[in-house]
Protein backbone atom coordinates (compact mmCIF):
# COMPACT_ATOMS: atom_id res chain seq x y z
CA UNK A 1 0.00 0.00 0.00
CA UNK A 2 0.89 3.57 -0.75
CA UNK A 3 2.20 5.21 2.53
CA UNK A 4 0.19 8.54 1.87
CA UNK A 5 -2.74 6.17 1.50
CA UNK A 6 -1.76 4.08 4.38
CA UNK A 7 -1.23 7.38 6.62
CA UNK A 8 -4.71 8.66 5.31
CA UNK A 9 -6.04 5.56 5.98
CA UNK A 10 -4.59 5.44 9.97
CA UNK A 11 -5.47 9.48 10.21
CA UNK A 12 -9.12 8.94 9.53
CA UNK A 13 -9.30 6.22 12.31
CA UNK A 14 -7.31 7.94 14.83
CA UNK A 15 -9.41 10.99 14.04
CA UNK A 16 -12.69 9.58 13.63
CA UNK A 17 -13.69 10.86 10.65
CA UNK A 18 -17.04 10.57 9.68
CA UNK A 19 -17.49 11.97 6.26
CA UNK A 20 -14.80 13.27 3.55
CA UNK A 21 -15.45 16.69 1.65
CA UNK A 22 -14.47 15.92 -1.77
CA UNK A 23 -13.44 19.80 -3.04
CA UNK A 24 -13.08 21.35 -6.41
CA UNK A 25 -13.34 24.63 -7.69
CA UNK A 26 -16.03 25.33 -10.95
CA UNK A 27 -14.49 28.21 -13.49
CA UNK A 28 -16.45 31.10 -11.66
CA UNK A 29 -14.22 30.46 -8.52
CA UNK A 30 -16.72 28.75 -6.18
CA UNK A 31 -15.30 25.87 -4.32
CA UNK A 32 -17.92 22.43 -5.00
CA UNK A 33 -17.94 19.55 -3.10
CA UNK A 34 -18.96 15.98 -2.93
CA UNK A 35 -19.56 14.80 0.42
CA UNK A 36 -19.38 10.91 1.40
CA UNK A 37 -19.29 8.71 4.28
CA UNK A 38 -15.89 7.49 5.31
CA UNK A 39 -17.26 3.93 4.23
CA UNK A 40 -16.04 5.53 0.77
CA UNK A 41 -12.79 6.69 1.54
CA UNK A 42 -11.18 3.32 -0.68
CA UNK A 43 -13.26 4.41 -3.00
CA UNK A 44 -11.86 7.73 -2.89
CA UNK A 45 -8.28 7.07 -2.73
CA UNK A 46 -8.33 4.75 -6.23
CA UNK A 47 -10.07 7.47 -7.82
CA UNK A 48 -13.27 6.36 -8.43
CA UNK A 49 -15.50 8.78 -7.13
CA UNK A 50 -17.98 9.95 -10.02
CA UNK A 51 -19.99 12.79 -10.13
CA UNK A 52 -22.24 14.96 -13.06
CA UNK A 53 -20.17 17.58 -14.80
CA UNK A 54 -23.56 18.98 -16.53
CA UNK A 55 -24.57 20.51 -12.99
CA UNK A 56 -21.12 22.38 -12.89
CA UNK A 57 -21.19 26.37 -14.28
CA UNK A 58 -18.68 26.07 -17.03
CA UNK A 59 -18.10 22.19 -17.33
CA UNK A 60 -19.65 20.11 -19.97
CA UNK A 61 -23.02 19.47 -21.64
CA UNK A 62 -25.35 16.74 -20.19
CA UNK A 63 -24.86 14.11 -22.84
CA UNK A 64 -21.06 14.30 -21.54
CA UNK A 65 -21.58 14.54 -17.89
CA UNK A 66 -19.93 11.73 -16.07
CA UNK A 67 -16.49 13.05 -14.48
CA UNK A 68 -14.25 11.36 -11.61
CA UNK A 69 -12.35 13.42 -8.77
CA UNK A 70 -8.48 12.07 -8.42
CA UNK A 71 -7.85 13.42 -4.91
CA UNK A 72 -4.66 15.37 -4.12
CA UNK A 73 -3.47 13.18 -1.14
CA UNK A 74 -0.96 15.98 -0.15
CA UNK A 75 -4.66 18.23 0.59
CA UNK A 76 -5.87 15.56 3.38
CA UNK A 77 -7.39 17.98 6.49
CA UNK A 78 -9.39 17.50 9.34
CA UNK A 79 -11.30 20.50 9.99
CA UNK A 80 -10.90 21.89 13.59
CA UNK A 81 -14.61 22.12 14.05
CA UNK A 82 -17.23 19.63 15.51
CA UNK A 83 -20.18 18.69 13.64
CA UNK A 84 -23.03 16.73 15.26
CA UNK A 85 -22.41 13.63 13.09
CA UNK A 86 -18.86 13.46 13.72
CA UNK A 87 -15.58 15.23 11.90
CA UNK A 88 -15.53 16.20 8.54
CA UNK A 89 -12.20 16.07 6.32
CA UNK A 90 -11.47 17.37 3.16
CA UNK A 91 -9.30 15.91 0.31
CA UNK A 92 -9.06 18.80 -3.25
CA UNK A 93 -9.02 17.46 -5.82
CA UNK A 94 -8.41 17.07 -9.85
CA UNK A 95 -11.16 16.57 -12.03
CA UNK A 96 -10.69 13.74 -14.93
CA UNK A 97 -13.11 12.33 -17.93
CA UNK A 98 -13.66 8.42 -17.97
CA UNK A 99 -10.74 8.47 -20.38
CA UNK A 100 -8.45 8.90 -17.64
CA UNK A 101 -7.22 12.28 -18.98
CA UNK A 102 -7.47 15.74 -17.09
CA UNK A 103 -10.44 17.81 -17.90
CA UNK A 104 -9.65 20.95 -19.76
CA UNK A 105 -12.65 22.41 -17.68
CA UNK A 106 -10.64 22.07 -14.56
CA UNK A 107 -9.41 24.91 -13.35
CA UNK A 108 -6.85 23.67 -10.87
CA UNK A 109 -5.47 21.13 -13.59
CA UNK A 110 -5.49 24.07 -15.58
CA UNK A 111 -3.08 25.68 -13.60
CA UNK A 112 -0.14 22.32 -13.54
CA UNK A 113 -0.80 22.52 -17.29
CA UNK A 114 0.97 26.18 -17.35
CA UNK A 115 3.28 25.05 -14.53
CA UNK A 116 4.75 22.13 -17.03
CA UNK A 117 5.06 24.57 -19.22
CA UNK A 118 6.98 26.87 -16.89
CA UNK A 119 9.32 23.84 -16.24
CA UNK A 120 9.80 23.88 -20.14
CA UNK A 121 11.53 27.13 -19.51
CA UNK A 122 13.83 25.95 -16.94
CA UNK A 123 11.97 27.28 -14.10
CA UNK A 124 11.58 25.40 -10.68
CA UNK A 125 8.84 26.91 -9.09
CA UNK A 126 6.34 30.14 -9.14
CA UNK A 127 5.31 31.41 -6.07
CA UNK A 128 2.70 33.52 -4.45
CA UNK A 129 2.13 35.35 -1.58
CA UNK A 130 -1.86 36.21 -1.43
CA UNK A 131 -3.20 38.87 0.77
CA UNK A 132 -6.99 38.27 0.52
CA UNK A 133 -9.62 41.30 2.03
CA UNK A 134 -12.85 40.62 3.21
CA UNK A 135 -15.61 42.13 5.00
CA UNK A 136 -17.52 41.36 8.19
CA UNK A 137 -21.23 42.31 8.45
CA UNK A 138 -23.82 42.00 10.50
CA UNK A 139 -26.87 39.29 10.08
CA UNK A 140 -30.61 40.29 10.94
CA UNK A 141 -33.44 38.18 12.67
CA UNK A 142 -33.52 35.65 9.92
CA UNK A 143 -29.79 34.94 9.65
CA UNK A 144 -29.96 36.87 6.17
CA UNK A 145 -26.97 39.04 5.42
CA UNK A 146 -26.90 43.15 5.77
CA UNK A 147 -24.40 45.77 4.95
CA UNK A 148 -24.74 47.07 8.55
CA UNK A 149 -21.01 46.39 10.15
CA UNK A 150 -20.10 45.36 13.29
CA UNK A 151 -17.43 47.99 14.39
CA UNK A 152 -16.39 51.33 13.89
CA UNK A 153 -12.54 50.46 13.44
CA UNK A 154 -9.61 51.63 11.16
CA UNK A 155 -6.44 50.73 9.48
CA UNK A 156 -4.63 48.92 11.97
CA UNK A 157 -7.15 49.86 14.83
CA UNK A 158 -7.55 47.66 18.20
CA UNK A 159 -10.56 47.07 20.43
CA UNK A 160 -12.63 48.65 21.26
CA UNK A 161 -13.22 49.89 17.53
CA UNK A 162 -12.77 46.55 15.88
CA UNK A 163 -15.12 44.18 17.23
CA UNK A 164 -14.32 41.66 14.36
CA UNK A 165 -11.29 41.20 16.51
CA UNK A 166 -12.45 38.14 18.16
CA UNK A 167 -13.66 36.64 15.28
CA UNK A 168 -10.49 37.21 13.29
CA UNK A 169 -8.84 35.85 16.15
CA UNK A 170 -10.63 32.30 16.03
CA UNK A 171 -10.18 32.44 12.31
CA UNK A 172 -6.23 32.98 12.77
CA UNK A 173 -6.17 30.04 15.08
CA UNK A 174 -8.41 27.62 13.29
CA UNK A 175 -6.27 28.37 10.39
CA UNK A 176 -2.94 27.85 12.69
CA UNK A 177 -4.29 24.39 13.45
CA UNK A 178 -4.85 23.22 9.54
CA UNK A 179 -1.15 24.08 8.96
CA UNK A 180 -1.25 27.80 7.77
CA UNK A 181 1.76 30.02 8.50
CA UNK A 182 -0.04 33.11 9.50
CA UNK A 183 2.38 36.55 8.97
CA UNK A 184 -0.28 38.79 9.98
CA UNK A 185 -3.98 39.78 10.63
CA UNK A 186 -5.46 43.47 10.89
CA UNK A 187 -8.22 45.74 10.66
CA UNK A 188 -8.25 47.42 7.18
CA UNK A 189 -8.73 51.07 6.25
CA UNK A 190 -12.59 50.52 5.26
CA UNK A 191 -14.67 49.79 8.73
CA UNK A 192 -15.75 46.40 8.88
CA UNK A 193 -12.82 45.30 6.62
CA UNK A 194 -9.80 42.66 7.78
CA UNK A 195 -6.97 41.32 6.03
CA UNK A 196 -5.16 38.23 7.14
CA UNK A 197 -1.75 37.53 5.40
CA UNK A 198 -0.28 34.17 4.98
CA UNK A 199 3.48 32.81 4.15
CA UNK A 200 3.93 32.56 0.43
CA UNK A 201 3.97 29.00 -1.34
CA UNK A 202 4.21 27.20 -4.35
CA UNK A 203 1.52 28.69 -6.45
CA UNK A 204 -0.89 25.63 -6.55
CA UNK A 205 -0.52 25.36 -2.28
CA UNK A 206 -1.12 28.52 -2.00
CA UNK A 207 -4.22 28.86 -4.57
CA UNK A 208 -5.45 25.36 -2.38
CA UNK A 209 -4.79 27.99 0.69
CA UNK A 210 -6.98 30.94 -1.07
CA UNK A 211 -9.60 28.79 -1.31
CA UNK A 212 -9.45 27.03 1.91
CA UNK A 213 -9.06 30.60 3.72
CA UNK A 214 -12.44 31.58 2.08
CA UNK A 215 -13.97 28.56 3.30
CA UNK A 216 -12.56 29.06 7.28
CA UNK A 217 -13.29 32.88 7.12
CA UNK A 218 -17.20 32.35 5.94
CA UNK A 219 -17.45 29.13 8.70
CA UNK A 220 -16.13 31.22 11.80
CA UNK A 221 -17.75 34.18 10.99
CA UNK A 222 -21.01 32.23 11.03
CA UNK A 223 -20.37 31.35 14.56
CA UNK A 224 -19.71 34.82 15.73
CA UNK A 225 -23.22 35.77 13.88
CA UNK A 226 -21.68 37.64 11.12
CA UNK A 227 -21.79 37.29 7.43
CA UNK A 228 -18.40 37.11 5.78
CA UNK A 229 -18.31 38.19 2.07
CA UNK A 230 -15.50 38.58 -0.08
CA UNK A 231 -17.36 40.45 -2.89
CA UNK A 232 -14.78 43.29 -3.87
CA UNK A 233 -16.95 46.85 -3.51
CA UNK A 234 -19.99 45.76 -0.93
CA UNK A 235 -20.48 49.32 -0.11
CA UNK A 236 -20.24 52.79 -1.58
CA UNK A 237 -18.25 55.64 -0.32
CA UNK A 238 -15.37 53.11 1.24
CA UNK A 239 -12.34 50.95 0.16
CA UNK A 240 -13.36 47.99 -1.89
CA UNK A 241 -11.58 44.66 -0.80
CA UNK A 242 -8.73 43.35 -3.08
CA UNK A 243 -6.18 40.82 -2.81
CA UNK A 244 -2.72 41.81 -3.88
CA UNK A 245 -0.69 39.20 -5.34
CA UNK A 246 3.33 38.91 -4.70
CA UNK A 247 4.78 36.79 -7.37
CA UNK A 248 8.40 34.86 -7.65
CA UNK A 249 10.27 32.58 -10.38
CA UNK A 250 12.93 30.01 -8.39
CA UNK A 251 15.21 28.10 -10.44
CA UNK A 252 16.36 24.95 -8.03
CA UNK A 253 15.75 27.15 -5.04
CA UNK A 254 17.15 29.80 -5.86
CA UNK A 255 15.27 33.51 -6.64
CA UNK A 256 15.44 34.19 -10.33
CA UNK A 257 13.82 37.31 -9.89
CA UNK A 258 17.02 39.14 -7.56
CA UNK A 259 20.54 40.12 -9.21
CA UNK A 260 22.41 42.05 -6.47
CA UNK A 261 24.41 43.81 -9.42
CA UNK A 262 21.49 45.93 -10.82
CA UNK A 263 20.85 49.34 -9.56
CA UNK A 264 17.39 47.89 -8.25
CA UNK A 265 18.76 44.34 -7.53
CA UNK A 266 16.58 42.78 -10.20
CA UNK A 267 17.34 40.55 -12.77
CA UNK A 268 16.69 40.74 -16.48
CA UNK A 269 14.01 37.68 -16.08
CA UNK A 270 12.19 40.19 -13.37
CA UNK A 271 12.25 42.96 -16.14
CA UNK A 272 11.02 40.87 -18.31
CA UNK A 273 8.24 39.20 -16.52
CA UNK A 274 7.29 42.28 -15.49
CA UNK A 275 6.72 44.06 -19.02
CA UNK A 276 4.66 41.00 -19.83
CA UNK A 277 2.46 41.57 -17.00
CA UNK A 278 2.14 45.29 -18.33
CA UNK A 279 1.60 44.52 -21.51
CA UNK A 280 -1.29 42.10 -20.76
CA UNK A 281 -2.60 43.84 -17.72
CA UNK A 282 -6.03 45.14 -19.67
CA UNK A 283 -6.32 41.59 -21.12
CA UNK A 284 -5.91 39.66 -17.88
CA UNK A 285 -8.02 42.26 -15.35
CA UNK A 286 -11.52 39.91 -16.79
CA UNK A 287 -9.52 36.80 -15.13
CA UNK A 288 -8.35 39.07 -12.03
CA UNK A 289 -11.55 41.31 -11.62
CA UNK A 290 -13.99 39.18 -12.50
CA UNK A 291 -17.72 40.61 -11.32
CA UNK A 292 -19.53 43.86 -12.45
CA UNK A 293 -18.81 45.08 -9.12
CA UNK A 294 -15.16 44.63 -9.52
CA UNK A 295 -15.09 48.03 -11.29
CA UNK A 296 -16.82 49.44 -8.46
CA UNK A 297 -13.44 49.37 -6.42
CA UNK A 298 -10.83 50.08 -9.36
CA UNK A 299 -11.59 53.82 -9.45
CA UNK A 300 -9.87 56.38 -8.48
CA UNK A 301 -9.51 57.33 -4.19
CA UNK A 302 -9.54 54.46 -2.69
CA UNK A 303 -6.28 52.81 -2.75
CA UNK A 304 -6.86 49.91 -5.58
CA UNK A 305 -4.94 50.71 -8.60
CA UNK A 306 -6.45 52.73 -12.04
CA UNK A 307 -3.29 52.75 -13.99
CA UNK A 308 -1.26 50.65 -15.65
CA UNK A 309 2.24 51.51 -14.54
CA UNK A 310 4.82 50.45 -12.55
CA UNK A 311 7.24 51.10 -9.44
CA UNK A 312 9.38 50.48 -6.65
CA UNK A 313 8.27 53.61 -4.65
CA UNK A 314 4.50 54.49 -4.58
CA UNK A 315 1.29 52.34 -4.20
CA UNK A 316 -0.90 54.02 -7.16
CA UNK A 317 0.78 52.03 -9.82
CA UNK A 318 -0.89 48.44 -10.96
CA UNK A 319 2.82 47.31 -9.63
CA UNK A 320 5.08 47.39 -6.94
CA UNK A 321 7.86 45.82 -6.46
CA UNK A 322 8.32 45.84 -2.68
CA UNK A 323 11.61 46.70 -1.06
CA UNK A 324 12.79 43.07 -0.10
CA UNK A 325 15.43 41.40 -1.54
CA UNK A 326 17.20 38.22 -2.05
CA UNK A 327 14.48 35.05 -1.39
CA UNK A 328 12.00 38.00 -1.04
CA UNK A 329 12.14 39.86 -4.23
CA UNK A 330 9.06 39.65 -5.96
CA UNK A 331 6.71 41.58 -7.73
CA UNK A 332 3.68 42.74 -6.42
CA UNK A 333 0.31 43.22 -8.48
CA UNK A 334 -2.22 45.33 -6.91
CA UNK A 335 -5.19 45.22 -8.82
CA UNK A 336 -6.39 41.13 -8.13
CA UNK A 337 -9.63 41.38 -6.16
CA UNK A 338 -10.60 37.87 -4.10
CA UNK A 339 -13.48 36.95 -5.74
CA UNK A 340 -11.13 35.84 -8.24
CA UNK A 341 -10.66 31.97 -9.04
CA UNK A 342 -6.71 31.86 -7.69
CA UNK A 343 -5.82 28.91 -10.34
CA UNK A 344 -7.46 31.08 -13.45
CA UNK A 345 -5.98 34.29 -12.18
CA UNK A 346 -2.41 32.48 -11.56
CA UNK A 347 -2.71 30.85 -14.87
CA UNK A 348 -3.45 34.21 -16.49
CA UNK A 349 -0.36 36.04 -14.46
CA UNK A 350 2.23 33.26 -15.28
CA UNK A 351 1.55 33.12 -19.26
CA UNK A 352 1.85 36.92 -19.13
CA UNK A 353 5.06 37.15 -17.74
CA UNK A 354 6.67 34.28 -19.04
CA UNK A 355 5.46 35.62 -22.60
CA UNK A 356 8.01 38.51 -21.46
CA UNK A 357 10.24 36.51 -20.92
CA UNK A 358 9.83 34.57 -24.06
CA UNK A 359 9.83 37.86 -26.17
CA UNK A 360 12.63 39.40 -23.46
CA UNK A 361 10.05 42.47 -23.63
CA UNK A 362 11.48 45.88 -22.05
CA UNK A 363 8.98 47.31 -19.67
CA UNK A 364 8.57 50.69 -20.04
CA UNK A 365 9.90 53.61 -17.64
CA UNK A 366 9.10 53.45 -13.51
CA UNK A 367 6.30 56.22 -12.44
CA UNK A 368 7.23 57.19 -9.35
CA UNK A 369 5.06 60.18 -8.61
CA UNK A 370 1.01 60.02 -7.75
CA UNK A 371 -0.58 58.73 -10.79
CA UNK A 372 -4.11 59.83 -8.98
CA UNK A 373 -2.76 63.56 -8.84
CA UNK A 374 -1.59 63.63 -12.90
CA UNK A 375 -4.23 64.96 -15.57
CA UNK A 376 -4.73 62.60 -18.43
CA UNK A 377 -2.24 64.69 -20.60
CA UNK A 378 0.19 64.05 -18.60
CA UNK A 379 -0.90 60.33 -18.16
CA UNK A 380 -0.68 59.99 -22.16
CA UNK A 381 2.82 61.64 -22.37
CA UNK A 382 4.04 59.19 -19.69
CA UNK A 383 2.46 55.95 -21.75
CA UNK A 384 0.42 55.14 -18.64
CA UNK A 385 -3.28 53.06 -19.90
CA UNK A 386 -5.80 52.90 -17.68
CA UNK A 387 -7.32 49.74 -16.75
CA UNK A 388 -10.89 48.57 -18.20
CA UNK A 389 -13.16 50.44 -16.04
CA UNK A 390 -16.20 48.15 -16.63
CA UNK A 391 -16.56 43.94 -17.11
CA UNK A 392 -17.61 44.66 -20.17
CA UNK A 393 -14.26 46.26 -21.16
CA UNK A 394 -12.25 44.14 -19.47
CA UNK A 395 -13.65 40.71 -21.91
CA UNK A 396 -13.42 42.79 -24.90
CA UNK A 397 -9.90 43.34 -24.47
CA UNK A 398 -9.18 39.56 -22.74
CA UNK A 399 -10.81 38.05 -26.01
CA UNK A 400 -8.12 39.92 -28.66
CA UNK A 401 -5.59 37.98 -26.54
CA UNK A 402 -3.95 34.97 -27.61
CA UNK A 403 -1.52 34.39 -24.93
CA UNK A 404 -5.13 34.40 -22.46
CA UNK A 405 -6.55 31.94 -24.86
CA UNK A 406 -3.11 29.71 -23.79
CA UNK A 407 -3.71 30.28 -20.30
CA UNK A 408 -6.51 29.23 -19.51
CA UNK A 409 -7.30 26.80 -22.78
CA UNK A 410 -10.36 26.50 -25.57
CA UNK A 411 -12.48 25.19 -22.99
CA UNK A 412 -12.28 27.44 -20.35
CA UNK A 413 -11.55 30.62 -22.28
CA UNK A 414 -14.81 30.09 -24.34
CA UNK A 415 -16.67 29.19 -21.00
CA UNK A 416 -15.57 32.22 -18.89
CA UNK A 417 -16.26 34.42 -21.83
CA UNK A 418 -20.14 32.86 -22.18
CA UNK A 419 -20.36 33.26 -18.42
CA UNK A 420 -19.20 36.98 -18.21
CA UNK A 421 -21.03 38.44 -21.47
CA UNK A 422 -24.51 37.01 -19.73
CA UNK A 423 -23.42 38.22 -16.41
CA UNK A 424 -23.03 42.08 -18.33
CA UNK A 425 -26.08 41.45 -20.19
CA UNK A 426 -28.40 40.64 -16.98
CA UNK A 427 -26.52 43.62 -15.20
CA UNK A 428 -27.18 45.80 -17.68
CA UNK A 429 -30.82 45.39 -18.51
CA UNK A 430 -31.72 45.96 -14.79
CA UNK A 431 -32.78 49.65 -13.50
CA UNK A 432 -30.56 50.32 -10.20
CA UNK A 433 -32.33 52.59 -7.45
CA UNK A 434 -29.41 55.49 -8.08
CA UNK A 435 -31.42 55.78 -12.09
CA UNK A 436 -34.45 55.65 -10.07
CA UNK A 437 -33.42 58.57 -6.85
CA UNK A 438 -31.39 60.33 -9.92
CA UNK A 439 -34.10 60.42 -12.83
CA UNK A 440 -37.60 59.58 -12.04
CA UNK A 441 -38.44 63.03 -10.49
CA UNK A 442 -36.28 65.45 -12.60
CA UNK A 443 -37.43 64.10 -15.98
Amino acid sequence: MDKKIAEIKQLAKEEDVHFLRLMFTDILGVIKNVEVPISQLDKVLENKMMFDGSSIEGFVRIEESDMYLYPDLDTWLVFPWETSHGKVARLICDVYTPDGEPFAGDPRGNLKRNLSKMKELGFTAFNLGAEPEFFLFKLDADNKPTLNVNDDGGYFDLSPTDLGENCRREIVLELEKLGFEIEASHHECATGQHEIDFKYEDVLKACDEIQTFKLVVKTIARKHGLHATFMPKPIHGIAGSGMHCNMSLFKNGKNVFFDESDERQLSQTAYHFLAGLIEHARSYTAVCNPLVNSYKRLVPGYEAPVYVAWSGRNRSPLIRIPASRGMSTRLELRSVDPSANPYLAMAALLEAGLDGIRRELTPPAEVNQNIYEMTQEERVAAGIKDLPSTLHNAVKDFKKDDTMKEALGEHIFESFIASKEQEWADYRERVTQWEIDTYLTLY
